[in-house]
């Protein structure tokens, strides 16, 4: 299934079910007026949002909307948990290598992980706004999973059976207020502003063989004001795949219905492919050339973050966001 919310007027949007082809959408309040009512009741409304769902992509569905004219909030418009791993290990290897800093052993043997904030993500088309042009405004590609309710502990061999829908995300950062808040030993809060999801959340059934339990096995695809930036497979080089990010995020609590447990910035180890923020561009050129030549994102720049399936069509639609001047 594919699922979005769209934008009414309330915190929460209104739950519809999309077409496969990301071309229609049908409203199921009556089954699930939200997704985090859908995620806590899944055993209950599962069931009857897959029924829709066939009738919606056989076309035997009447009130059905077109998906591309819609107004839409992340799939998640806000959420209880949203934790952030770093699962690539090549990127962290990068940004250390940049400013000549070792890597602890542990960091492949343990995964990064930073708590979000989960109070208000901005839709997948939304602006970026951007107050000072000297934060350093990246983006970040990644992939990320909603889950059902985790007990504390959980086994690897069950944490994939807690994934309930898969969808993409636009971790906005401005990398350059995380030195000074990293320095005081507490963790990230400026310098991870609202982040942005793909238009829709799908389950897993929605991937084929490109998803095996843990890993999403397909191309990553970054632009920026037009250009492709970067092309990384989200199941290549991927150090700590989804249950393992699970586990690690559950090792000392409950997860409720409705976590979002992210990747990560999407990195592989052939540098080819390009990449998937800014931040790994820029210490490449660093490295191979000791001069950074690509700036950060300023206003009027376009970013946009998308994957497709083996046939080349779109599976999540696209995060297209502009920056703008927030005054």
């Amino acid at each position: 299934m594919k699922l979005a919310t769209l934008r009414d007027g309330t915190r929460d949007g209104s739950l519809h079910l999309v077409s496969k082809n990301l071309q229609s959408a049908y409203c199921v309040a009556s089954i699930a007026p939200t997704l985090q009512y859908a995620v806590e009741h899944w055993a209950t409304v599962e069931p009857q949002l897959k029924k829709c769902y066939n009738l919606l992509n056989s076309g035997a569905l009447s009130n059905i909307i077109a998906f591309t004219n819609c107004q839409l909030e992340s799939p998640l418009p806000r959420t209880y948990q949203w934790a952030d791993g770093s699962a690539y290990v090549n990127h962290i290897e990068l940004v250390r290598k940049a400013r000549g800093a070792e890597m602890p052993n542990s960091f492949w043997s343990e995964p990064l992980m930073y708590q979000g904030g989960g109070d208000s993500f901005l839709g997948p088309n939304d602006n970026i706004p951007l107050r000072d042009s000297t934060w350093g405004l990246d983006f970040e590609a990644e992939v990320a999973v909603i889950t059902n309710d985790i007990d504390m502990n959980i086994k690897i061999s069950a944490a994939s059976e807690s994934i309930l829908l898969i969808t993409l995300v636009n971790d906005v950062s401005l990398r350059n207020l995380i030195p000074a808040e990293l320095a005081k030993g507490f963790g990230f809060f400026h310098s991870k502003p609202s982040t942005a999801f793909s238009p829709v959340a799908v389950t897993p059934d929605e991937l084929g063989d490109a998803w095996d339990g843990a890993k999403l096995h397909l191309p990553l695809y970054s632009y920026l004001n037009g250009q492709l930036f970067g092309k990384p497979n989200a199941g290549t080089d991927m150090t700590f795949d989804f249950t393992q990010l699970i586990t690690h995020a559950a090792k000392t609590r409950i997860l409720t219905a409705g976590t979002i447990i992210g990747s990560g910035t999407v990195s592989n180890c052939d540098r080819s492919v390009g990449s998937s923020c800014i931040a790994e561009q820029r210490m490449l050129e660093k490295i191979a050339k000791g001069t950074i030549t690509t700036p950060f994102l300023q206003v009027g720049d376009r970013v946009k973050i998308e994957m497709l399936d083996h046939e080349g069509k779109s599976i999540f639609g696209a995060i297209e966001q502009s920056v703008i001047c927030h005054i």
